[in-house]
């Protein structure tokens, strides 16, 4: 054996960063792992039900979804509400849903920062985003046929610190943007199919 093997042989296996920031890094690394060598445990489903109310009031609920071979439940089911705001025509019962798909891109983002933070080392001490998007309501009135119905932009602004330099910590909001599935989703859109029962 040459004296490189013996090297690389005898080298320990660099150990995972230890919690960080309420992350469970062991726990991540052990996932990246795990899915590496099966990655059909990757495949995973996320549903939401949802059932009409009263005028714009829709109730959801998240309960269960599948991945990593099998069914899973949350802890709980979460019930969600949405609603138009008086202005809007509606009782104010909740978000809009165009709201919810903003707090969607920010949980999205803000978890991959807390998880890429945690799995380089960083302690996080805060994290806040302001996520906002501008919409022209011609569109969804059909008032004009030039006028898309979604919003036309989106901007999304943290306020990120923690126990690195300001270069590094602003390189993990861009990683985590270069991996968040509702960013990817919203910017580079996904096939949506809607069938009815009536």
């Amino acid at each position: 054996m040459s004296a490189t093997a013996e090297m690389t042989a005898s080298k320990p296996a660099k150990a995972p960063p230890m919690p960080s920031h309420g992350i469970n890094t062991p726990g991540l690394f052990t996932t990246i792992n795990v899915v590496k060598g099966q990655p059909g445990l990757a495949k995973f489903q996320f549903r939401a039900s949802s059932k009409w109310i009263s005028g714009t009031h829709m109730q959801g609920t998240m309960s269960g979804f599948a991945g990593a071979g099998g069914e899973h439940a949350h802890k709980m089911p979460t019930v969600a509400h949405t609603d138009h705001p008086a202005v809007l025509c509606g009782d104010d019962n909740g978000p809009t849903p165009t709201e919810w798909l903003l707090h969607g891109l920010a949980g999205c983002l803000t978890a991959g920062i807390a998880n890429i933070a945690a799995a380089r080392g960083v302690t996080l001490t805060k994290c806040e985003a302001m996520v906002e998007g501008d919409i022209d309501l011609q569109g969804i009135l059909g008032l004009s046929d030039k006028v898309r119905n979604g919003y036309q932009a989106i901007r999304v602004s943290f306020e990120v610190e923690g126990n690195a330099p300001q270069a590094k910590l602003e390189e993990i909001v861009r990683q985590s943007v270069a991996r968040s599935a509702v960013f990817d989703v919203l910017t580079n859109g996904v096939p949506v199919a809607v069938t009815v029962k009536a």
